[in-house]
C-alpha cells in the first residue's frame, strides 16, 4: 500500500515536471502603472520567453508613463478600461499631491489617499464579470502579482489561482507578512534610519514597527468593503490571510544597497530585474553627449510617472544650478510643458522620454539625477553610478538612505533645493572619487551573484509550479496566534513558575526564622 502511494507521488510530481518543461499557463497582475508596470512587463516577458504561457491582466487608464511609447508584448494580455468617474478621481489625486511631494509634505496620510483611490479601482477589477470569468475557465497554473496593491490578491483569491507575490521594492511590509525584523538593528519602513542606530533610534524604530501594524489594519479597512461585497461571511479571508497564503514573496531588491537582514524560505529577492547590459543610444544623443569632452554628462528623472516639476520656482532653481556645472545634462521634462518665461540653460538637453539604462551604462556618464525609485537605484548601482536624490514620496525616502549608507551618493529634499547648494552638490559628488569607488563596488556585489535576476525569477517560479506550491517555504508561525509567535504563553508559565518558587522559599525562610527566634527564646528562659 505505502509503495503505491510513492508510485502515484512520483508519477504526479513526474507530470509536474513534465508540465513544467512544456511550458506552464501563468497569470500575471498589475492595476498600477508606471514603474509598477514597468516592473511586471518585465516579469512577463520573462517568463513568456523561457517557454510559459503567459497572459497579463491589466487595467488601462490611469498610471500612464507620458512620454513613452508600450512596445509590443511576446505574451498576451487582458484589459479593461475605467470609468470616467475613477479616471477623474485618479487624476485629482495625483495632481492634488504633486505639489504637496515637492513642498516636503505628503506623509502617511498621502498612502491612505492612494489606497482608497486603489481600492475604488478594485471595486471596478472585480466587477469586470465576463474577464474574470474568462480568466477562471483558462485554468491557470500560477499567478504572478504585484505586491504592492491589495487588489492583485483579492483577484486571485476570486479566480481561485495560487499565487507569487513580487514586490517593488525594499522589504517594507515585512510586518504583514510576518517576516522577522529586529527593531535593533533592521529600520523599520518609513524611518529613514540604517542599521546602526544608537539608543534614541532604536527607540524610534520600535515605535515605527509598532505603527507599521496599525498602518497596515488601516489599509485593510479601506478595502473591507470589497471583502464584504465579494466573499461570503463564513469563508471571508483578511488581507493578512491573502499576504501569508502567497507561495512565494518575491522582492526587487538587492543586498548591494539593502542592509542584511533575517530572511524566510519563502522569501526571495531578485533586484536589478530592469538593469541591463546597455545598448547604443541614438546618433544625436551620442553627438550632444560628445560635446561633453571629458567632463561627461548627467542624467536627470524624477520617476516614470512625473514628466514636469509643478513648482516653478523650483524648475527655475534647478535649471539655474546646471547652468553653473561643466557637464551636459540630458533631463526628462515634457518639452510641451516647460515655463514659457525660462530659458533652457545652454548645457541641458530637455526630453520627453529616456533610455535611463542605456543612458546609464554610458562611458561618460558621471550622475543620475533621481527621486529614488527602487527600479533607477538599483540601474545606477548596476552600471556603478553615483546618486544624487531628491525624494517626493514613498519607499524613495529610505532608497536613499541606503544609498547614502552605502557611500555611492547624498539626496536633498526638494523644498530644500536652491541654485548654489544644487550646483555644490552635484559637483562634490562628480569630483570626489569616493562616490564613484563605492558604486563600482556595489555594482561588483549586484553583478556577482551565482544567477542573474531573470534565472532566478524563472527558476523559482518553475521549483513552486513544479512542487505543488510553497507550502514546504512557509514558517509554521504563520499558523500560530501571536502570542505563541511572541512566546507569551512560555513567558508567563516561566514567570508564574518563579513567582510560586520565591513565594515558597520566602515562606520557607519565614518559617526557619520564626523556629530560630523561638529556640533563642527557649535558651534564654
Amino acid at each position: 500500500m505505502a509503495g503505491g502511494r510513492e508510485l502515484l507521488t512520483f508519477f504526479l510530481l513526474l507530470v509536474l515536471h513534465v508540465q513544467c518543461l512544456q511550458g506552464a499557463k501563468i497569470l500575471t497582475i498589475c492595476f498600477v502603472g508606471g514603474s509598477h508596470y514597468l516592473l511586471m512587463d518585465e516579469v512577463s516577458r520573462v517568463l513568456q520567453d523561457n517557454g510559459h504561457d503567459v497572459r497579463m491582466f491589466y487595467q488601462i487608464g490611469d498610471g500612464t508613463l507620458p512620454g513613452y511609447k508600450l512596445p509590443s508584448t511576446p505574451y498576451l494580455v487582458s484589459t479593461y478600461s475605467l470609468d470616467e468617474k475613477y479616471l477623474n478621481e485618479y487624476e485629482h489625486f495625483f495632481t492634488e499631491y504633486q505639489k504637496e511631494f515637492f513642498m516636503g509634505k505628503g506623509g502617511i496620510q498621502a498612502l491612505f489617499d492612494l489606497m482608497s483611490v486603489l481600492a475604488n479601482q478594485c471595486q471596478a477589477s472585480m466587477n469586470q464579470t465576463d474577464i474574470l470569468n474568462f480568466l477562471k475557465q483558462e485554468k491557470f497554473d500560477i499567478a504572478v502579482i504585484d505586491g504592492f496593491n491589495p487588489c492583485t490578491f483579492l483577484v486571485s483569491e476570486k479566480l481561485g489561482i495560487p499565487y507569487i507575490a513580487i514586490f517593488p521594492g525594499i522589504f517594507a511590509n515585512s510586518m504583514a507578512i510576518g517576516l522577522p525584523s529586529p527593531p535593533s538593528y533592521v529600520p523599520a519602513f518609513p524611518s529613514q534610519l540604517t542599521d546602526h542606530m544608537n539608543f534614541l533610534q532604536r527607540l524610534k524604530n520600535t515605535f515605527m514597527y509598532i505603527g507599521s501594524y496599525v498602518v497596515e489594519k488601516k489599509i485593510e479597512a479601506i478595502f473591507s468593503t470589497i471583502f464584504e461585497r465579494h466573499f461570503p461571511t463564513d469563508s471571508r479571508p483578511s488581507l493578512f490571510d491573502l499576504y501569508q497564503n502567497a507561495e512565494l514573496w518575491i522582492y526587487n531588491v538587492d543586498f548591494s544597497i539593502e542592509f542584511a537582514r533575517p530572511l524566510l524560505p519563502n522569501i526571495q529577492y531578485i533586484g536589478g530585474l530592469l538593469a541591463k547590459p546597455a545598448n547604443p543610444v541614438s546618433h544625436d544623443l551620442e553627438d550632444f553627449i560628445a560635446e561633453s569632452g571629458e567632463s561627461g554628462f548627467i542624467v536627470v528623472t524624477l520617476g516614470s510617472m512625473l514628466s514636469t516639476i509643478p513648482i516653478k520656482d523650483l524648475v527655475k532653481e534647478m535649471n539655474s544650478a546646471f547652468a553653473n556645472i561643466p557637464q551636459k545634462v540630458i533631463w526628462r521634462y515634457k518639452t510641451s510643458l516647460w515655463p514659457a518665461d525660462l530659458k533652457v540653460a545652454p548645457n541641458v538637453r530637455l526630453m520627453d522620454w529616456v533610455t535611463q539604462n542605456d543612458l546609464l551604462g554610458h562611458p561618460k556618464i558621471r550622475l543620475l539625477v533621481t527621486h529614488g525609485g527602487i527600479n533607477s537605484v538599483m540601474e545606477a548601482v548596476y552600471h556603478g553610478v553615483p546618486v544624487l536624490g531628491i525624494p517626493l514620496f514613498g519607499d524613495q525616502f529610505d532608497n536613499l538612505v541606503r544609498i547614502k549608507a552605502k557611500l555611492m551618493g547624498e539626496y536633498i529634499p526638494p523644498h530644500e533645493i536652491k541654485s548654489k547648494n544644487f550646483a555644490d552638490a552635484i559637483r562634490n559628488i562628480v569630483e570626489n572619487k569616493s562616490y564613484k569607488t563605492s558604486a563600482m563596488k556595489q555594482s561588483v556585489i549586484l553583478r556577482s551573484h551565482p544567477f542573474p535576476p531573470d534565472q532566478q525569477l524563472v527558476g523559482w517560479v518553475e521549483h513552486i509550479i513544479q512542487s505543488g506550491g510553497g507550502g514546504h517555504l512557509r514558517p509554521y508561525s504563520y499558523q500560530q496566534p501571536w502570542y505563541q509567535q511572541c512566546l507569551l504563553d512560555v513567558i508567563l508559565f516561566i514567570s508564574g513558575c518563579i513567582i510560586v518558587i520565591i513565594y515558597l522559599l520566602v515562606k520557607v525562610i519565614r518559617v526557619l526564622i520564626y523556629l530560630l527566634s523561638s529556640n533563642r527564646k527557649q535558651k534564654q528562659n
